[in-house]
């Protein structure tokens, strides 16, 4: 009896050593997520402790979501027609290091849908183990976009931010541009480059952030004309990666400068109006009295002067001065050429009748000023019209 009992406890010690002995080798993989590029290849790592015995190894790698096959080492070798069609010519082991208890397999010409878990599972005749490796695609996403809205002579912000497993200060290019091609801004090698802008958005556009390698890629657009409004691309590069987002301005109402403007035109409107009906009927009475030419002469001074007032307004709040000036010479122009070809000037004081003699100087003077102030306001114009004139000189 003791005999047996000894016997049994033997026995149950030996099975308890067996089967702790058995509890499974342990396989290793990566530390974490594993990032892959698109079209690359990217390396899943499975090895054992030690090698295992060939005749009776068999691995698998799968899919983790959908149990697609990538790969089988069975009976010694691959065994590439089990492959799911998915994989087939893409996942390869490296046969020679099966032996040494390597059971990595390399994914080649990296796809989207090849993000996600992929298990390797090892078996033996006795045992098996299996570890879960995850793959990320290395992406570049650019978020932020929609509609924007905002006031005249307003400042906005349109939102730009970057997601991405590649750090934000490594990005190479930041661009924002108008849906027509124009440069609003520009980040290129770690440094705002201002000066590319176009000349409209110079002094008027910056990044929100001062930090872009936070991710914050917004641009602040400052005293917003109503000629701002439409697309905006935000666009981010890194290597043979990009990605962009779209954001729409949508500027409503007017500030108080166009507010002004349209004040005075509607004023001038209306004293043309007035004006007119008072001098045809002043002039038909008694058509040379000196009151009704004052006021004849009035009727095209006054507006014109107005005018000229709204377009230099108008080129203070949208930005195009070159153009505003351009319009508001030509309206005081327009003057001293009236006056100077009106019939009645004679009934007029004699400060008047020297617009005779000083009108067309003044007016050619006025003229050449402006048009060359508009035609030479960039620096470059300038330079290019000197190096013309050298050419011409030599």
């Amino acid at each position: 009896m003791v005999k047996l009992l000894v016997s049994d406890v033997a026995w149950v010690v030996f099975l308890t050593f067996t089967l702790t002995a058995s509890e499974g080798f342990q396989l290793q993989g990566p530390s974490g997520p594993l990032v892959a590029q698109l079209g690359g290849s990217v390396l899943l790592p499975c090895a054992a402790e030690s090698p295992l015995p060939l005749e009776e190894l068999e691995v698998e790698w799968r899919r983790a979501d959908s149990g697609a096959l990538l790969h089988l080492f069975q009976e010694g070798e691959e065994r590439p027609e089990s492959q799911d069609h998915v994989y087939a010519g893409r996942a390869h082991f490296f046969t020679e290091e099966v032996a040494r208890g390597n059971y990595s397999i390399m994914l080649h010409n990296v796809t989207m849908q090849d993000a996600g878990n992929y298990t390797c599972k090892v078996f033996t005749n006795v045992e098996s183990s299996n570890i879960i490796v995850e793959v990320y695609l290395e992406r570049l996403w650019v978020s932020g976009g929609g509609v924007v809205f905002a006031h005249a002579a307003d400042e906005v912000v349109l939102n730009c931010s970057v997601d991405s497993h590649i750090p934000a200060d490594k990005l190479e290019e930041v661009t924002w541009r108008r849906k027509d091609k124009t440069l609003v801004l520009l980040y290129q090698d770690g440094e705002v480059v201002s000066e590319s802008s176009d000349p409209k958005y110079q002094g008027r556009v910056q990044f929100y952030s001062e930090d872009i390698s936070k991710g914050d890629l917004s641009l602040r657009l400052k005293d917003i004309r109503t000629e701002d409004k439409g697309e905006y691309i935000c666009t981010a590069h890194s290597g043979d990666l990009s990605a962009n987002t779209t954001v729409v301005l949508k500027a409503l109402g007017f500030s108080n400068v166009h507010i002004s403007i349209l004040v005075l035109c509607t004023i001038t409107l209306l004293y043309t109006l007035g004006y007119t009906i008072l001098a045809w009927l002043l002039l038909r009475k008694k058509e040379n009295s000196p009151t009704a030419c004052l006021i004849h002469f009035s009727r095209f001074l006054c507006p014109d002067i107005l005018l000229g007032i709204c377009f230099i307004l108008w080129g203070f709040a949208e930005g195009s001065l070159g153009e505003a000036s351009a319009c508001a010479t030509l309206n005081f122009v327009r003057v001293l050429l009236l006056m100077k070809t009106a019939p009645y000037l004679d009934q007029l004081p004699g400060i008047f009748h020297k617009l005779k003699t000083l009108g067309a100087p003044a007016v050619y003077t006025m003229v050449t000023i402006v048009v060359l102030s508009v035609h030479y306001r960039s620096k470059q114009n300038l330079l290019e019209a000197l190096s013309t004139m050298d050419l011409y000189a030599t």
